[in-house]
């Protein structure tokens, strides 16, 4: 049986933090995709979806990365999970923001 004190909260505020990272990032992409014709381009993986095939899967490798990198410097930690979450949820929150058609175009200076 595990001992409470053996337990530790690093790699869930890892997952936490990293989904906050990754869809800030897949915000960050879209907007970037959508702003600048050579990103767009860059981003075009597959012609049938455009940059939106780029912008998720760049998105997912950085969700995915910060997750490992994360997961395996908190391992044996506790961290300061309440500051973990407002952190998460202030990315998620912007990145709702950002992918809100008006504010996109505002940023986009359309």
């Amino acid at each position: 049986m595990t001992d409470r004190a053996d337990m530790t909260n690093g790699r869930g505020a890892a997952a936490v933090l990293a989904a906050g990272i990754g869809s800030f990032a897949l915000a960050l992409l879209a907007l970037a995709g959508d702003a600048s014709r050579s990103i767009s381009s860059t981003l075009n993986f597959w012609n049938p979806t455009g940059p939106l095939s780029g912008v998720t899967c760049v998105a997912i490798l950085i969700w995915l990365g910060s997750w490992l990198f994360l997961s395996r410097r908190w391992a044996s930690r506790d961290v300061n999970l309440a500051r973990t979450n407002v952190i998460s949820f202030v990315m998620f929150a912007a990145a709702l923001l950002i992918t809100f058609p008006p504010i996109m175009d505002f940023l986009q200076g359309k």
